[in-house]
Protein backbone atom coordinates (compact mmCIF):
# COMPACT_ATOMS: atom_id res chain seq x y z
CA UNK A 1 0.00 0.00 0.00
CA UNK A 2 1.67 3.00 -1.15
CA UNK A 3 1.12 6.87 0.83
CA UNK A 4 -1.40 7.32 -1.52
CA UNK A 5 -3.20 4.86 -1.59
CA UNK A 6 -3.31 3.98 1.79
CA UNK A 7 -4.31 7.56 2.80
CA UNK A 8 -6.15 10.66 3.43
CA UNK A 9 -5.80 13.95 1.32
CA UNK A 10 -7.49 17.43 2.04
CA UNK A 11 -7.66 19.45 -0.85
CA UNK A 12 -9.14 23.19 -0.93
CA UNK A 13 -10.29 24.92 -3.63
CA UNK A 14 -11.64 21.53 -5.54
CA UNK A 15 -13.87 22.78 -7.58
CA UNK A 16 -12.18 23.71 -10.33
CA UNK A 17 -8.57 24.34 -11.89
CA UNK A 18 -5.39 23.12 -9.94
CA UNK A 19 -7.73 21.40 -7.12
CA UNK A 20 -9.76 19.70 -9.48
CA UNK A 21 -6.51 18.09 -11.60
CA UNK A 22 -5.49 16.89 -7.86
CA UNK A 23 -8.67 15.57 -6.65
CA UNK A 24 -8.51 13.29 -10.29
CA UNK A 25 -5.11 12.68 -9.70
CA UNK A 26 -5.36 11.50 -5.90
CA UNK A 27 -8.70 9.77 -6.99
CA UNK A 28 -6.72 7.87 -10.01
CA UNK A 29 -3.87 6.70 -7.04
CA UNK A 30 -6.74 5.01 -5.15
CA UNK A 31 -6.55 7.82 -2.09
CA UNK A 32 -9.87 8.67 0.10
CA UNK A 33 -10.41 12.30 -0.31
CA UNK A 34 -11.95 15.26 1.72
CA UNK A 35 -12.95 18.04 -0.61
CA UNK A 36 -13.56 21.23 -0.21
CA UNK A 37 -14.77 24.47 -2.17
CA UNK A 38 -16.83 27.32 -1.52
CA UNK A 39 -18.60 26.73 -4.88
CA UNK A 40 -21.05 23.40 -4.24
CA UNK A 41 -21.86 23.01 -7.86
CA UNK A 42 -18.81 23.20 -8.87
CA UNK A 43 -17.76 20.69 -6.25
CA UNK A 44 -20.29 18.54 -7.17
CA UNK A 45 -19.15 18.14 -10.48
CA UNK A 46 -15.43 17.72 -9.51
CA UNK A 47 -17.17 14.58 -7.99
CA UNK A 48 -19.20 13.59 -11.03
CA UNK A 49 -15.62 13.60 -13.14
CA UNK A 50 -13.38 10.79 -10.18
CA UNK A 51 -16.30 8.31 -10.99
CA UNK A 52 -16.78 5.42 -8.54
CA UNK A 53 -13.95 4.76 -6.10
CA UNK A 54 -13.51 1.94 -3.39
CA UNK A 55 -11.76 5.05 -1.48
CA UNK A 56 -14.57 7.30 1.07
CA UNK A 57 -14.67 10.36 -0.90
CA UNK A 58 -16.54 13.22 1.15
CA UNK A 59 -17.11 16.85 -0.11
CA UNK A 60 -17.44 20.17 2.03
CA UNK A 61 -18.48 23.67 1.35
CA UNK A 62 -15.96 25.75 3.43
CA UNK A 63 -15.01 29.38 3.16
CA UNK A 64 -11.74 29.19 4.11
CA UNK A 65 -11.46 32.82 4.58
CA UNK A 66 -13.72 32.04 7.56
CA UNK A 67 -11.66 30.27 10.60
CA UNK A 68 -15.01 28.86 11.86
CA UNK A 69 -15.75 27.27 8.21
CA UNK A 70 -12.15 26.06 8.30
CA UNK A 71 -12.29 24.41 12.23
CA UNK A 72 -15.78 23.35 10.98
CA UNK A 73 -13.75 21.54 8.05
CA UNK A 74 -11.12 19.95 10.45
CA UNK A 75 -14.07 18.75 13.08
CA UNK A 76 -15.93 17.28 10.01
CA UNK A 77 -13.11 15.50 8.26
CA UNK A 78 -11.68 14.15 11.35
CA UNK A 79 -15.16 12.43 12.05
CA UNK A 80 -15.99 11.19 9.01
CA UNK A 81 -12.22 9.61 7.78
CA UNK A 82 -10.57 9.59 11.41
CA UNK A 83 -7.30 11.04 9.74
CA UNK A 84 -5.64 12.40 7.37
CA UNK A 85 -2.25 12.06 5.77
CA UNK A 86 -1.93 14.83 3.02
CA UNK A 87 -3.44 18.56 3.19
CA UNK A 88 -3.08 20.70 0.21
CA UNK A 89 -3.92 24.68 0.60
CA UNK A 90 -5.08 25.04 -2.96
CA UNK A 91 -7.93 27.90 -2.93
CA UNK A 92 -7.22 31.05 -3.93
CA UNK A 93 -8.77 34.33 -6.00
CA UNK A 94 -7.15 36.97 -7.38
CA UNK A 95 -8.19 40.36 -8.24
CA UNK A 96 -8.52 42.98 -10.98
CA UNK A 97 -6.80 45.80 -10.78
CA UNK A 98 -3.59 48.46 -9.53
CA UNK A 99 -2.86 49.35 -6.19
CA UNK A 100 -4.83 52.96 -6.65
CA UNK A 101 -7.60 50.92 -8.18
CA UNK A 102 -8.23 48.99 -5.50
CA UNK A 103 -9.73 49.37 -2.11
CA UNK A 104 -8.25 48.14 1.41
CA UNK A 105 -11.81 45.49 1.30
CA UNK A 106 -10.78 44.25 -1.57
CA UNK A 107 -6.77 43.75 -0.63
CA UNK A 108 -8.34 42.28 2.58
CA UNK A 109 -10.77 39.78 0.71
CA UNK A 110 -7.90 38.55 -1.14
CA UNK A 111 -5.34 38.30 1.78
CA UNK A 112 -8.43 36.40 4.32
CA UNK A 113 -8.12 33.64 1.33
CA UNK A 114 -5.08 33.58 -0.25
CA UNK A 115 -2.73 33.78 2.99
CA UNK A 116 -5.03 33.08 5.98
CA UNK A 117 -6.93 30.14 4.63
CA UNK A 118 -3.40 28.56 3.93
CA UNK A 119 -2.93 29.56 7.89
CA UNK A 120 -6.53 28.03 9.07
CA UNK A 121 -5.74 24.95 6.93
CA UNK A 122 -2.63 24.16 8.58
CA UNK A 123 -3.49 25.23 12.01
CA UNK A 124 -7.02 23.05 12.37
CA UNK A 125 -5.05 19.95 10.23
CA UNK A 126 -1.93 19.54 11.62
CA UNK A 127 -2.78 17.54 14.60
CA UNK A 128 -4.55 15.04 12.54
CA UNK A 129 -1.08 14.91 10.20
CA UNK A 130 1.19 14.32 13.08
CA UNK A 131 -0.86 11.63 14.58
CA UNK A 132 0.06 9.72 10.98
CA UNK A 133 3.56 7.99 10.73
CA UNK A 134 4.35 10.25 7.83
CA UNK A 135 2.11 12.73 6.63
CA UNK A 136 2.98 16.04 4.36
CA UNK A 137 1.46 19.41 3.64
CA UNK A 138 1.58 20.89 -0.03
CA UNK A 139 0.78 25.14 0.37
CA UNK A 140 0.22 26.78 -3.32
CA UNK A 141 1.42 29.77 -3.95
CA UNK A 142 2.61 31.21 -7.32
CA UNK A 143 5.20 32.17 -9.86
CA UNK A 144 3.95 35.18 -8.18
CA UNK A 145 5.23 34.20 -4.76
CA UNK A 146 8.62 34.92 -6.45
CA UNK A 147 8.04 37.48 -8.98
CA UNK A 148 5.88 40.73 -8.37
CA UNK A 149 4.70 42.18 -11.44
CA UNK A 150 2.75 45.34 -11.80
CA UNK A 151 -1.20 44.95 -11.48
CA UNK A 152 -0.61 41.98 -8.64
CA UNK A 153 -0.16 43.89 -6.04
CA UNK A 154 -2.67 42.19 -3.91
CA UNK A 155 -1.92 38.44 -5.67
CA UNK A 156 1.89 38.71 -5.60
CA UNK A 157 1.75 39.86 -1.45
CA UNK A 158 -0.54 37.07 -0.55
CA UNK A 159 1.64 34.37 -1.95
CA UNK A 160 4.51 35.77 -1.01
CA UNK A 161 3.23 35.46 2.19
CA UNK A 162 2.07 31.90 1.73
CA UNK A 163 5.73 31.52 0.23
CA UNK A 164 7.44 32.82 4.32
CA UNK A 165 5.19 30.92 6.01
CA UNK A 166 5.69 27.83 4.56
CA UNK A 167 9.44 27.87 4.61
CA UNK A 168 9.32 28.91 7.88
CA UNK A 169 7.03 25.93 8.92
CA UNK A 170 9.08 23.54 7.52
CA UNK A 171 11.81 24.37 9.39
CA UNK A 172 9.91 24.73 12.85
CA UNK A 173 8.94 21.03 11.70
CA UNK A 174 11.99 19.70 10.73
CA UNK A 175 12.42 16.53 12.06
CA UNK A 176 8.88 15.43 13.00
CA UNK A 177 6.74 13.21 10.20
CA UNK A 178 5.14 16.12 8.93
CA UNK A 179 6.72 17.16 5.80
CA UNK A 180 6.45 20.79 4.19
CA UNK A 181 6.15 21.97 0.84
CA UNK A 182 5.42 25.24 -1.32
CA UNK A 183 4.84 24.85 -5.11
CA UNK A 184 4.66 28.13 -7.37
CA UNK A 185 2.77 27.06 -10.54
CA UNK A 186 2.67 29.46 -13.39
CA UNK A 187 0.97 30.36 -16.45
CA UNK A 188 -1.90 27.47 -15.91
CA UNK A 189 -4.98 27.61 -17.56
CA UNK A 190 -7.49 27.92 -14.58
CA UNK A 191 -10.70 29.77 -14.46
CA UNK A 192 -8.92 32.12 -11.93
CA UNK A 193 -8.71 35.07 -14.16
CA UNK A 194 -12.89 34.73 -14.83
CA UNK A 195 -13.32 34.38 -11.61
CA UNK A 196 -11.48 37.45 -10.11
CA UNK A 197 -13.03 40.28 -8.67
CA UNK A 198 -13.15 43.89 -10.29
CA UNK A 199 -11.36 46.14 -7.69
CA UNK A 200 -13.53 48.97 -6.01
CA UNK A 201 -12.01 51.59 -8.45
CA UNK A 202 -10.80 49.41 -11.69
CA UNK A 203 -12.06 50.02 -15.06
CA UNK A 204 -14.61 47.42 -16.30
CA UNK A 205 -12.71 46.86 -19.92
CA UNK A 206 -9.57 46.25 -18.23
CA UNK A 207 -11.45 42.92 -16.47
CA UNK A 208 -11.94 41.90 -20.36
CA UNK A 209 -8.35 42.96 -21.29
CA UNK A 210 -6.37 40.97 -18.49
CA UNK A 211 -8.83 37.90 -18.93
CA UNK A 212 -7.85 38.05 -22.67
CA UNK A 213 -3.90 37.95 -21.72
CA UNK A 214 -4.44 35.19 -19.50
CA UNK A 215 -6.10 32.84 -21.67
CA UNK A 216 -3.91 33.99 -24.49
CA UNK A 217 -0.37 33.33 -22.76
CA UNK A 218 -2.37 29.86 -21.34
CA UNK A 219 -3.49 28.42 -24.30
CA UNK A 220 -3.41 24.58 -23.41
CA UNK A 221 -7.18 23.56 -22.18
CA UNK A 222 -6.85 21.07 -18.98
CA UNK A 223 -8.33 17.83 -20.68
CA UNK A 224 -5.73 17.99 -23.89
CA UNK A 225 -2.73 18.89 -21.58
CA UNK A 226 -4.08 16.03 -19.45
CA UNK A 227 -3.89 13.39 -22.42
CA UNK A 228 -0.41 15.03 -23.76
CA UNK A 229 1.25 14.45 -20.48
CA UNK A 230 -0.05 10.90 -20.04
CA UNK A 231 1.16 10.14 -23.36
CA UNK A 232 4.35 11.17 -23.41
CA UNK A 233 5.25 10.25 -19.59
CA UNK A 234 3.57 6.97 -19.54
CA UNK A 235 1.92 7.23 -16.11
CA UNK A 236 1.15 10.33 -14.08
CA UNK A 237 3.27 12.02 -11.50
CA UNK A 238 6.28 10.78 -13.82
CA UNK A 239 9.05 13.59 -13.43
CA UNK A 240 9.78 15.49 -16.18
CA UNK A 241 13.05 17.31 -16.59
CA UNK A 242 13.27 20.52 -19.27
CA UNK A 243 16.56 22.31 -19.24
CA UNK A 244 15.33 24.73 -21.44
CA UNK A 245 12.18 26.08 -19.31
CA UNK A 246 8.65 25.94 -19.74
CA UNK A 247 6.42 28.40 -21.87
CA UNK A 248 3.51 29.32 -19.72
CA UNK A 249 1.18 28.12 -22.57
CA UNK A 250 2.51 24.31 -22.34
CA UNK A 251 1.19 24.69 -18.59
CA UNK A 252 -1.92 23.00 -17.58
CA UNK A 253 -3.55 21.77 -14.00
CA UNK A 254 -3.20 18.73 -14.33
CA UNK A 255 0.83 18.60 -15.12
CA UNK A 256 1.36 20.56 -11.87
CA UNK A 257 -0.84 18.11 -10.26
CA UNK A 258 1.06 15.18 -11.50
CA UNK A 259 4.26 17.07 -10.13
CA UNK A 260 2.71 18.35 -6.88
CA UNK A 261 1.82 14.52 -6.17
CA UNK A 262 5.10 12.88 -7.11
CA UNK A 263 7.09 15.05 -4.67
CA UNK A 264 4.88 14.17 -1.97
CA UNK A 265 5.23 10.24 -3.16
CA UNK A 266 9.05 10.65 -3.33
CA UNK A 267 9.33 12.48 0.63
CA UNK A 268 7.12 9.48 1.77
CA UNK A 269 8.82 6.60 0.27
CA UNK A 270 12.23 8.26 1.80
CA UNK A 271 10.48 8.59 5.26
CA UNK A 272 9.48 4.91 4.96
CA UNK A 273 12.85 4.03 4.20
CA UNK A 274 14.62 6.41 6.71
CA UNK A 275 16.57 8.01 4.30
CA UNK A 276 17.20 12.11 4.59
CA UNK A 277 14.72 14.71 2.89
CA UNK A 278 15.01 14.74 -0.96
CA UNK A 279 17.88 17.29 -1.69
CA UNK A 280 17.61 20.83 -4.05
CA UNK A 281 19.49 18.76 -6.99
CA UNK A 282 17.40 15.74 -7.40
CA UNK A 283 13.72 17.63 -6.60
CA UNK A 284 14.18 20.36 -8.99
CA UNK A 285 14.29 18.79 -11.85
CA UNK A 286 11.04 17.17 -10.66
CA UNK A 287 9.45 19.70 -13.61
CA UNK A 288 10.20 23.00 -14.97
CA UNK A 289 7.07 24.27 -14.63
CA UNK A 290 6.49 24.25 -11.01
CA UNK A 291 9.35 26.00 -8.32
CA UNK A 292 8.85 24.04 -5.53
CA UNK A 293 10.45 25.27 -1.90
CA UNK A 294 10.22 21.85 0.60
CA UNK A 295 12.61 20.57 2.77
CA UNK A 296 15.95 21.02 1.57
CA UNK A 297 14.78 22.87 -1.74
CA UNK A 298 16.87 25.68 -3.03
Amino acid sequence: MSFLSGGVAVVTGAGSGIGRALAQQLAAAGSALALADIDEARLGQTTETLGKKSAMITTHVVDVAKEESVKSFADEVKERHRRVTLLINNAGVSLHGDFEEISLDDFRWLMNINFWGTVYGVKYFLPLLKGEKCAQIVNISSVFGLIAPAGQIPYAASKFAVRGFTEALRHELEGSNVFVSCVHPGGIRTPIARHSRLGAGTPAPKREANIARFERLARTPPETAAAKDFARRGTPGAAHSNRNGCLPDRLSPTFAACNVLEIARAEARRSEAGRERIPAERIAPLSAALRVRGRDVF
